[in-house]
This record gives C-alpha cells, structure tokens and sequence, in this order.
C-alpha cells in the first residue's frame, strides 16, 4: 500500500449498558446519521429482547451477545484467478471483520423480517440468532459450507 494505513478511532461506550460493541452495532444500525433514532431501535430492541426472555435466563444484552456470536462467521470464500479459471478460496477471518459482518448479517435479515417496527424485527432476529436458528445464523452456516466444499482449493492462499 502506498498510503500509511488509517488510524483506529476510539469509540465512546454507550450511555445505557456502557459498552462499545453496542455503539458499533448502533453505528452499523444508524440510517442517514440518525444516531438517536439508532439508539432508540436498539434499546427498544432489547427491552422486547427481556420481554420475551424466561426466568432463568441471562438479561438482554448477554443473550445479544450470544446471538452475536453465533451469526459470527470463522471462515469465509474468496475469489481467485489462476490460470484462466475462478476459484473460490476458504480463508479464515480476522477477528475484527468477524465482529462487522455479524453485525452486518443481524441488521440485514432483521430488516428483511415481516413485523411491525425496526426495533421488533431486531429483537426477533436476535431471539433467533440466540437460539441458533434464523436468517442471518443460517447465512453462517451457508458461508461455513461454501467453505468446506472448496476446501480442495486451499493450497492456493493469497
């Protein structure tokens, strides 16, 4: 590259659960820079989130976690041109791009959900995602097998 690489920028936790995993997801969330509104989904999300939760289970945010890590993809398939064909590649992920494209997956099939507001819709997904079940943990899954089938290509790594 021939430019320095771009510094990282702090990012402030947010108000309510002091987190900056949560202001990410609300950055990914955010709809022409409309960051209050972007909050409001989420923590509207997450008070449907503890709505529907059981008794024994873990609060809200934990179960976001969860459902974070398990739309989390460890592997992904890239294209490659060798010899006048394409290949698709299995390469495993950096950590930080893991953590985006989960949020990216969550926020995608959520809105692609059939309820009333953006904040039920979310809640729903990450219900889902928790439970390892919906769109977006079976996009994983789907990305995961991708993976697997061409693993015979492996052996030409960038």
């Amino acid at each position: 590259m021939r430019k320095t690489k771009a510094k990282k920028r702090p990012l402030l936790p947010d108000p309510k659960f002091n987190d900056q995993l949560v202001t990410r997801f609300v950055n990914n969330l955010m709809f022409d820079g409309k960051k209050s509104i972007a909050f409001k989904i989420f923590y509207d999300a997450m008070d449907i989130v503890e709505a529907k939760k059981g008794e024994n289970e873990k609060d809200s945010l934990e179960i976001w976690k969860d459902a974070l890590t398990n739309v989390m993809p460890h592997v992904e398939v890239r294209s490659r041109r060798i010899g006048g064909a394409n290949f698709q590649i299995p390469m495993p992920i950096r950590a930080d791009r893991k953590i985006s494209m989960a949020m990216k997956w969550l926020i995608k099939y959520s809105t692609a959900r059939n309820d009333k507001s953006m904040a039920q819709k979310l809640a729903s997904e990450v219900i889902a995602a928790a439970k390892e079940e919906g769109a977006a943990y079976k996009k994983k899954t789907d990305t995961h097998r991708m993976a697997e089938a061409n693993k015979a290509f492996s052996h030409f790594k960038f």
